[in-house]
């Protein structure tokens, strides 16, 4: 499995949320009902280069599951043979679930070189982070991760931006946690001030999810947290850490940036239709529906 979102323990996770998961071909797709209808979408995410090697069969799948269409977002990086081959496959481009970017850190390399390469401000803030005396640790603990859901809905609300709610977190928790998962914690004069998920999975580490409170942000906790997580990553023996994501002009972006990363391009998002009539009505609907999450994330 070339990714955490193909394995067997992220479709056991969904699976008792609610989904329906079938793998195929060692890449894993998940179904989602559509809300008031017997239509579900079908989505592989992270997955390797297989929609283009049998368009047939994955339509005869997604037909299986009554789906209007399955979207896959392959784990590659930006190739148009690749691109070209999923087109003449019959395949559109669709909305992308993940970023078609990220960024990764190369942990191969020693503490000294990375430190150097990050930017100025970067090296600054964390040794600020280490002058206030600012601890992080791995911390699986059932404590550690009531804080974690206590501050990721606080940061939510004051970010305004949409998340997953307590009992996916929970769920999330409960089948990745000491496999794939690990919470990382800062504290600060006994306090969980800032909290992250992240995954380990083959050769890589990935930083999915983060949060922190406002109260002390002069410490700097999160550039500490950062630092820790890719030493954490190097002590396991993996080779690149994943940030996760990278959208231009966005806070956690410029945040990333101070660490050097290599920016990463995919192929993008690529739809298989199944009902074309459905298709173009859901993606109508799509857009209305994000429209108003966000709208429903800053009140």
């Amino acid at each position: 499995m070339t990714h955490p979102l193909q394995t067997k323990e992220w479709g056991e996770f969904r699976k008792e949320w609610g989904n329906e998961v079938h793998f195929e071909k060692n890449s894993l797709i998940i179904f989602s009902k559509i809300p008031y209808t017997n239509f579900k979408i079908g989505t592989c995410l992270k997955c390797g280069p297989i929609a283009e090697s049998d368009p047939a069969m994955f339509r005869n799948i997604g037909k299986k599951y009554n789906a209007i269409f399955i979207k896959f977002e392959p784990n590659i990086s930006n190739n148009e043979s690749v691109k070209q081959l999923l087109s003449k496959s019959g395949l559109v481009r669709g909305k992308t679930l993940f970023t078609p970017t990220t960024f990764w850190i190369d942990l191969t390399k020693s503490e000294e070189e990375l430190l150097k390469s990050f930017s100025s401000k970067t090296r600054y803030n964390i040794r600020l982070a280490q002058k206030h005396e600012v601890k992080v640790r791995i911390d699986n603990s059932d404590k550690a991760f009531e804080k974690y859901l206590e501050l990721t809905f606080e940061t939510a609300k004051r970010q305004g931006f949409y998340a997953h709610t307590e009992k996916y977190h929970r769920l999330m928790w409960k089948h990745l946690k000491d496999k794939i998962a690990h919470l990382l914690i800062a504290t600060y004069k006994g306090e969980i001030i800032s909290t992250w998920i992240l995954f380990t999975h083959n050769d890589f580490l990935y930083y999915p999810y983060g949060a922190s409170t406002d109260k002390y942000k002069e410490v700097m906790a999160n550039n500490l947290m950062m630092w820790e997580a890719i030493k954490y990553g190097k002590k396991q023996g993996l080779s690149t850490f994943d940030l996760w994501g990278r959208e231009e002009g966005k806070g956690f972006t410029k945040f990333k940036e101070g660490y050097n990363p290599k920016v990463v391009e995919f192929v993008g998002s690529w739809d298989l239709v199944i009902n074309k009539p459905l298709y173009y009505l859901y993606r109508i609907a799509e857009k209305a529906r994000w429209f108003f999450l966000r709208l429903k994330a800053r009140v």
